[in-house]
């Protein structure tokens, strides 16, 4: 077998003891916090807000989409609603 190959069989068959905390973790999640924070604000910079009227036209748009939505719904249920009745109306 060539060494790559026993390394990566190696590699896949060896089990690392878990290790037990030491007390220094808590250091350490606390700069991942930190870290964390400070590449959430300056991702936060990076975002192009939109402007009030940017939000008031989608806001505009999705509120027509529901409500065409809603309105087509309600058609496709009516008719639904009267075939049942009509084929209720046949067998009963």
């Amino acid at each position: 077998m060539s060494k790559a190959k026993e390394d990566a069989v190696k590699k896949v068959t060896t089990t690392e003891a878990v290790k037990k905390p030491t007390g220094n973790e808590t250091l350490k999640t606390s700069e991942k916090i930190s870290k964390w924070w400070r590449e959430l604000k300056a991702e936060l910079k990076k975002v192009v807000w939109p402007t009030r009227q940017q939000t008031m036209k989608n806001t505009s748009v999705a509120l027509v989409v529901t409500f065409i939505s809603a309105v087509l719904l309600w058609g496709f249920d009516s008719l639904a609603k009267l075939g049942v009745q009509g084929l209720l109306s046949l067998v009963g």
